[in-house]
């Protein structure tokens, strides 16, 4: 499957052209897969899922680029890299920086894909356990998880998984097929498409935000030394790449938790057992590794859910998701039980796909510094054309192209607002398959308890209660511990008032 040229044109694409968008600020790999999602309908899914897993992948090397020489992140997974990239750039260990970064990331990615072939067997035999109940239950776990990952803005989570999930309904509901919310609208009779949603909130509103924000175009650093030489460095750095790999790889299997989870968990346990923990944040080796090697192992163990349930765990599968039901190859249990070698081919190109980058990054970090002076508003000009252009081949619909634009307003908003996209995105997937798994499992369930009533279901069901339970108490600790502060500052303004 994968000794044909289409696939090793993919690899190339995917990998390289990942770590160029990577390097882009403002860019990123949610718009850049948003842009191309389209064109991979058309190709075999083997190719398609390389591309965009090349991209996905890939894009986190190329976004600790700028982070560390700029202190401008190339994608959003990558401001932590500055903390102590930067810095280190600062003292002219620019080339040290960059080893580090590019070494930790590749190991974070062999690992997260390791580990993922050693539970492939372990995943085929828990996969035909799971009935239309434990499905539902799972995809509600997920958005569960999404929403309580966003502390702090749980409230406004909520609310945006909701909307993604009533997006889902809109158009034939999918047993009777009888119309729901069109209005009379023949445009929404089939529905508002995933990726016209996608491609709104990520890519158009990213081109709106440059257009909008003053043209920039970041001076260009150079890098002088052998880089194979400097990535060899995080060998020095095992105990904590290895274990950010870990954290990478338990966050990236749980449903909407993501990079960021496993950034903070593993820098903060590499500043807990650092000798030099005051040096975090000013340019310490170990601060840089810890958090490269958990962003990059997370890409690989996100596709554990996707694979044995068909249940994404953030936007990015969400997309691919896509790509496999337009193919009708169907996630769960039975893509492990009758195409193993369509799993097997996917692992072995993502190891492909880093051995392709660590080599491109380090042969070509400063020709890369030349890419990332391109003008702002020259790039969300290009990302503006790219994606209508995307959304018109979807189903030749300038309708669909009007439908995007209001949802790149919608996520223009959002964004200044600092409020979360992905749980729209989420909604909308996580939505669907509930809806179809819950209305196929009412046939055999005759009241609530029914629902339980088989151990993966209870696990999945206390997992939940237990969860809202916890986030509900935690919100009420906060409360509790707020309030005596709230009354001494109370207290010592009325003091000083007398």
């Amino acid at each position: 499957m994968l000794a044909t040229p289409e696939v090793a044109l993919a690899l190339f694409i995917g990998s390289i052209g990942g770590v160029i968008i990577g390097a882009i600020p403002g860019v990123g790999a949610a718009v850049a897969i948003a842009i191309l999602l389209p064109a991979t309908f058309a190709l075999p899914p083997i190719v398609g899922l390389t591309m965009l897993l090349g991209i996905y992948g890939s894009s986190m090397y190329g976004g600790s680029l700028p982070a560390i020489l700029i202190n401008t992140p190339g994608t959003p997974v990558n401001a932590l890299t500055t903390y102590d990239g930067h810095p280190m750039t600062q003292r002219g260990e620019a080339l040290r920086a960059l080893g580090l970064a590019y070494g930790a990331s590749f190991i974070g990615g062999i690992l997260s894909i390791l580990a993922l072939i050693l539970l492939s067997p372990v995943l085929a035999r828990v996969a035909p356990m799971f009935g239309s109940r434990e499905i539902f239950l799972a995809a509600l776990l997920g958005i569960v998880l999404v929403i309580i990952a966003h502390r702090g803005q749980t409230f406004a989570a909520g609310s945006l998984a909701a909307f993604g999930i009533l997006l889902g309904t809109v158009g034939l509901e999918p047993v009777k097929y009888t119309q729901r919310f069109t209005y009379g609208f023949e445009f929404l009779t089939s529905g508002i498409d995933l990726i016209v949603v996608v491609t709104g909130v990520f890519a158009l509103s990213q081109a709106f935000v440059l257009l909008v924000e003053p043209d920039q175009a970041p001076e260009r650093q150079r890098v002088e030394g052998n880089m194979f030489k400097a990535l060899l460095g995080v060998f020095g750095f095992k105990r904590i790449a290895v274990a950010g790999s870990g954290f990478g790889t338990l966050m990236g299997i749980i449903p909407g938790v993501g990079e960021f989870t496993a950034q903070f968990l593993t820098y903060t346990y590499a500043q807990k057992t650092s000798k030099t923990p005051e040096l975090f944040g000013k340019g310490n080796p170990e601060g840089l590794v810890a958090s490269e090697s958990a962003n990059n192992a997370v890409p690989a163990a996100a596709m554990i859910p996707l694979l044995a349930l068909g249940i994404p765990g953030e936007a990015l599968t969400a997309m691919m998701l896509s790509v496999f039901y337009v193919h009708n190859v169907v996630p769960g249990p039975g893509l492990f039980r009758d195409n193993m070698d369509f799993i097997y081919a996917l692992y072995t190109s993502m190891i492909l796909l880093n051995v392709i980058v660590v080599i491109f990054v380090c042969l070509a970090s400063n020709w890369l510094m030349r890419i990332i002076r391109i003008p702002t508003r020259f790039l969300g000009m290009t990302i503006l054309l790219l994606s209508f252009i995307g959304i018109y081949s979807l189903r030749n619909s300038i309708t669909d192209c009007a439908i995007g634009a209001g949802f790149g307003l919608l996520g223009l908003v959002l964004k200044r607002q600092n409020l979360p996209i992905v749980p729209v995105i989420l909604g909308m997937v996580l939505g669907g398959i509930m809806e179809v798994k819950l209305r196929a499992a009412m046939a055999r369930v005759k009241s609530p308890l029914d629902f339980v009533d088989r151990p993966i279901a209870a696990i999945i069901a206390a997992a939940i209660v237990l969860l809202i339970a916890g986030h509900i108490w935690g919100l009420i600790r906060e409360r509790r511990a707020a309030l005596p502060e709230a009354a001494h500052d109370h207290d010592i303004h009325d003091s000083h008032t007398r």
